[in-house]
């Protein structure tokens, strides 16, 4: 058998989780004090509820050879059929108030317990936000998703249904073992005997019940992500056929599951029923030297009485727990997954000192960056780059050269290993992230879009922006007539992640999206890739729109669309490999040459600009 631990050391999660969420607890203080008021007289009457009883077995029937105690003056005058009425009202009475202080003081703690964990998911969520794209490219989605709904509906149905009314039983006990101890020190004592019993007993299965239930939330949390991936990619599932074998992987985490719930039940269940002989035991020990007292008459049969149920209920919570101890072995390993999420630095926040970023020129400048996602794994290496107010730079050279690595930093969703990326002069780190990306309008190669109105999806970049605005907006991307066709124009509601839309209608509101902002950053991730040619063109039209009067960085692998940069880069390897306009990298006759020639690009830029025209 393992080793016992001590009390203190059988819940320390529940601990540790009640010391964490407290401060959203706090300022419900009223409501805790009226609660905790009515749980005082809730016990003080539970305590009361056996006396009724025991005033009938010492005065209005005689118990053998137990002596009768004499009656409280103010009753003397009371007959016996008047004696045993008052004592059963009595038992109505004290049972009807203490029900009554038992609904105030559930509902009161269900609604702390619950408005404050509402706070704790809106915490997360907002933290989940702001955590850096490093976590979330690790992070399985499903398994975000079962510590933001699953794991703390967990936290709130426990800390209402368990956890706090075993705090309240805590206090039941401790107010009947003092009144054990007063009313007879010796059967006190008997009953007290078993407690290490419990103690070694609850001790031992307790902590193998908290390993299951930690398991289990971990496998929870697998199943969801399997589901979510699988879902989340149903057209590739279903193209390639790939429903069985993602099938095949569902049941296999959920048979594991299945298999650690059964053993939790089977070891709650084993601590329930064992639990349940040591109370038979410590009963019929209290019943057997208690009965014998009353026969020498050195206590009365309500005396007896008034032991056993004190007894009884002293030890129904530690019954509970046992009932109760899977589910707080669950509540605990989801607070410790809702906790560790929330104790999660983003490695990319806003520092000490960060200030609002004034309205940019466009000046940019990387200034000897190099960045890796992983130590050992580089991915830019001694980047230098100056760009002034409006010009348009094109990133061009194979997939893996560092070219959206790059612009990520100038976004700073990740920030460099050394060197600095600077803005109008300024580092970066020095402004607030959303100061800072509130100035970046970005049009990626696949734009999400939301399941909200039309408006709502381009208006969201501005938040307030009126309709006209977004009109206007959606003009300038040429969206406004494919949109006015809609069934219901700007509120038409689109289907999750833009679905009902084709890839140029979702590219021409991406680029709306971006135009709203008036923003004088744009980055363009392949725009165009996998357009047909008319929706390119009209792509194309409305990026051409969009350029005016920006700082542009456009990645692309269409060197047609690059031709007419002021700056192309040739990126390889993390490093910046050529520098210079279409015109200077032709006569280099380097690598961008070669892409040139591969694609049947050798016009000059008036020619491109002309052809693109067309």
């Amino acid at each position: 058998m393992s080793k016992p631990q001590p009390v203190e050391q059988s819940l320390p999660s529940l601990w540790r989780i009640l010391k964490y969420f407290w401060p959203h607890a706090r300022e419900y203080r009223a409501l805790i004090a009226g609660s905790l008021l009515a749980l005082f007289a809730e016990v003080a009457l539970r305590l009361l509820e056996p006396w009724p009883i025991k005033f009938v077995f010492d005065h209005v029937i005689n118990l053998g050879k137990s002596k009768q105690k004499p009656l409280p003056e103010f009753l003397s005058s009371f007959d016996t059929m008047t004696l045993l009425t008052l004592a059963a009202v009595a038992v109505v009475v004290f049972t009807a108030i203490r029900a009554v202080a038992a609904y105030w003081q559930t509902i009161g703690f269900t609604l702390v317990g619950n408005r404050s964990l509402a706070k704790v998911r809106a915490q997360l969520y907002r933290h989940v936000q702001y955590l850096s794209l490093s976590f979330h490219t690790g992070a399985r989605t499903g398994d975000l998703v079962v510590r933001m709904m699953g794991d703390v509906a967990m936290l709130q149905d426990v800390a209402v249904t368990a956890f706090l009314p075993l705090v309240a039983k805590a206090l039941i006990v401790g107010g009947m073992i003092g009144l054990m101890f007063f009313l007879n020190w010796k059967l006190a004592l008997i009953a007290a005997a078993v407690l290490p019993l419990f103690w070694l007993r609850s001790a031992s299965l307790g902590k193998r019940i908290r390993e299951v239930a930690q398991k289990q939330r971990r496998q929870e949390g697998a199943m969801a992500a399997s589901f979510t991936e699988s879902i989340g990619a149903i057209k590739t599932v279903q193209a390639l056929s790939l429903e069985d074998q993602f099938a095949r992987a569902f049941t296999d985490v959920s048979e594991k599951n299945l298999k650690q719930d059964v053993k939790g039940k089977r070891l709650s269940a084993g601590l329930e029923r064992s639990l349940d002989v040591i109370i038979a035991l410590a009963t019929a020990l209290v019943l057997w030297f208690g009965a014998r007292l009353v026969l020498a008459g050195e206590i009365t049969g309500g005396d007896l009485y008034l032991f056993i149920a004190y007894l009884k209920s002293a030890y129904r919570p530690v019954q509970d727990f046992a009932k109760y101890t899977g589910r707080l072995g669950k509540a605990s390993a989801a607070g410790e997954r809702v906790i560790d999420l929330l104790e999660r630095v983003p490695d990319v926040r806003d520092l000490p000192g960060a200030v609002r970023a004034p309205a940019f020129r466009g000046e940019v400048n990387f200034d000897n960056v190099s960045f890796a996602y992983e130590h050992g794994q580089t991915l830019l290496e001694g980047i230098r780059l100056d760009v002034k107010p409006g010009q348009h730079i094109a990133l061009v050279g194979p997939s893996g050269g560092g070219k959206s690595s790059l612009l990520s930093l100038l976004l700073r969703l990740y920030d460099p290993v050394s060197g600095s990326v600077k803005i109008d002069g300024r580092d970066l780190r020095d402004f607030t992230l959303e100061s800072l990306r509130g100035q970046i309008s970005v049009v990626l190669q696949d734009n999400v879009l939301f399941a909200a109105s039309v408006r709502d999806n381009i208006g969201c970049a501005s938040p307030g922006a009126s309709l006209e605005n977004i009109q206007l907006a959606a003009k300038l991307a040429n969206a406004h007539e494919f949109i006015s066709a809609l069934p219901k124009g700007y509120d038409t509601i689109l289907g999750e992640r833009g679905v009902t839309l084709s890839h140029g209608q979702r590219q021409r509101l991406a680029i709306a999206r971006a135009a709203i902002r008036r923003s004088p950053i744009l980055i363009l991730d392949e725009p165009t890739t996998g357009l047909d040619s008319q929706n390119e063109r009209e792509v194309m039209e409305a990026l051409e729109r969009l350029y005016s009067a920006r700082t542009t960085f456009l990645i692309t692998h269409d060197l047609h669309q690059a031709g007419s940069a002021d700056v192309i880069l040739y990126l390889e390897g993390g490093r910046i490999v050529e520098c210079g306009t279409h015109e200077e990298l032709m006569q280099l006759r380097g690598r961008y040459a070669v892409m040139c020639r591969a694609q049947g690009v050798v016009r000059s830029v008036a020619d491109n600009r002309e052809v693109a025209a067309t």
